[in-house]
């Protein structure tokens, strides 16, 4: 069976990283979703879980919850950006907060959480998802620039064409903005949500 490639041939370099960057999102979602399979015992689920939780507790702060999102998502994507290793190593990342999704679903129904929930306003709920859908969509385009440029710098730079490195910069700089605005996001929804 031949694939006909011709969108890819005739793309210009900008549409090309596009088409790498949408490809590499849905490729980070599916493996996410793949993590989300994965069956924990009641344990392991509760051990994962309060791992996860761990960064709301520790900083109970609006500010310094923002930081610590923020300084943990930049960091796992600035991983990404190393050459080759950096997409092996992002849909890993992906998969396993897929994992750690689930871990939290599975605690939270085993606690009978969704009691919780009846206490939150339609409104504050709305927005809450609203919100956490922004938040995701933020922090996957961002993973997924971080796994394409792992990709187009360790073939330019095989290539040694330099330059790759100055179009890298730019892309942690744009990564980074995403990321600040999400980790805004993502603390305001937790702690607007009681």
């Amino acid at each position: 069976m031949n694939i006909p490639f011709s969108f890819w041939k005739t793309a210009s370099p900008k549409r090309k990283r596009i088409y790498s960057i949408i490809f590499m999102l849905i490729l980070s979602i599916t493996a996410t979703i793949l993590g989300t399979l994965v069956q924990l015992s009641a344990q392991d689920a509760k051990q994962l879980s309060d791992s996860v939780n761990a960064v709301i507790t520790d900083n109970p702060t609006y500010t310094s919850l923002v930081v610590a999102i923020f300084l943990n998502n930049f960091k796992i994507c600035l991983v990404m950006f190393i050459p080759f290793f950096g997409a092996g190593f992002g849909l890993f990342t992906l998969f396993s907060t897929g994992v750690g999704i689930r871990a939290l679903l599975d605690t939270q129904s085993a606690t009978g959480a969704s009691a919780a929930i009846s206490t939150i306003s339609p409104t504050t709920a709305i927005l809450a998802l609203l919100f956490v859908g922004l938040t995701f969509l933020l922090e996957y385009i961002s993973y997924s620039i971080g796994i394409a440029e792992s990709i187009w710098l360790y073939r330019r730079l095989t290539q040694r064409r330099w330059s790759e490195l100055k179009n890298t910069g730019i892309l942690i700089g744009v990564v980074a903005a995403l990321l600040i605005i999400g980790a805004l996001v993502e603390s305001w929804v937790i702690t607007a949500i009681p």
